[in-house]
């Protein structure tokens, strides 16, 4: 059974301060949501639906906040990026080993911002995924294509590129990652795919998952998501939840979308 997850992506976003406030909110309302029983279940699942999980993914200063903040709560938190390298001379790298020792259960490879201003390629983030996955990590594995791919009606092309670099390399450990489509042209645009644009990229990548052994791996979707749109996309047969930008720095927002 495919797990139902949320997670949030600081970015570039954040304080001492004011993150302490934020995950003071999102520990409380969860925890109030589990123990209530309402709409918003605990990570641990319940018998009668899939597992479902809350997470943020912070910027690497944060990480010991948010383990202090977040531990031994139901919350998971992971880093925005890994290198592809355990250790050496790679200035300015965070290496996975060093993630775990703060708790980190996830981290982002190949978000479309890393791909767009330090060039990552296919490779390297698919490199990235299984250095991740050799610490103990999990991978949240991003594709997505920009604007002018869609319109020039490439947008399958490329989800399946991006896709198939992560499934050669990892091969028989495909099944653990978590994959997160956002199409470009809705990030931090205010644009937003359609449930179903959402479902019919989902359901591409799903066909090429269930032929290489991993039909079961989670798929979220990333661009734009509030609480409004939150339930229609999320409802879609093929999108088991979502990776939330800028909506995840306000713990209400998010938690109203983690309850979707």
């Amino acid at each position: 059974m495919r797990s139902k997850l949320v997670v949030g992506n600081w970015k570039m976003n954040g304080g001492l301060a004011a993150n302490a406030k934020l995950l003071d909110r999102l520990v409380s309302g969860w925890q109030s949501g589990a123990q209530t029983g309402s709409t918003m279940p605990s990570s641990s699942g319940s018998a009668d639906a899939a597992p479902r999980g809350l997470a943020v993914c912070v910027p690497f200063p944060y990480l010991g906040q948010a383990q202090a903040a977040l531990g031994g709560s139901p919350i998971a938190w992971g880093a925005q990026d890994v290198s592809a390298h355990a250790s050496g001379a790679y200035t300015g790298e965070v290496a996975a080993p060093m993630l775990v020792e703060f708790g980190c259960r996830y981290a982002l490879v190949g978000h479309s911002e890393r791909r767009q201003w330090h060039a990552e390629t296919d490779q390297q983030v698919a490199a990235k995924a299984k250095a991740a996955l050799a610490a103990g990590i999990t991978p949240v594995a991003c594709v997505g294509e920009t604007l002018a791919e869609r319109e020039a009606g490439a947008t399958a092309a490329v989800v399946l590129r991006q896709l198939g670099a992560v499934v050669g390399a990892l091969g028989g450990d495909l099944p653990k990652i978590v994959l997160a489509y956002e199409p470009v042209w809705a990030i931090g645009t205010g644009r937003t795919a359609s449930p179903e644009q959402a479902q019919e990229v989902h359901a591409l990548l799903r066909a090429a998952l269930l032929k290489a052994g991993a039909g079961e791996v989670s798929m979220l979707y990333g661009g734009s998501v509030k609480s409004s749109n939150a339930r229609a996309l999320f409802a879609m047969p093929d999108v088991d939840g979502g990776l939330v930008g800028g909506a995840s720095l306000d713990a209400d927002e998010f938690l109203a979308i983690a309850r979707a």
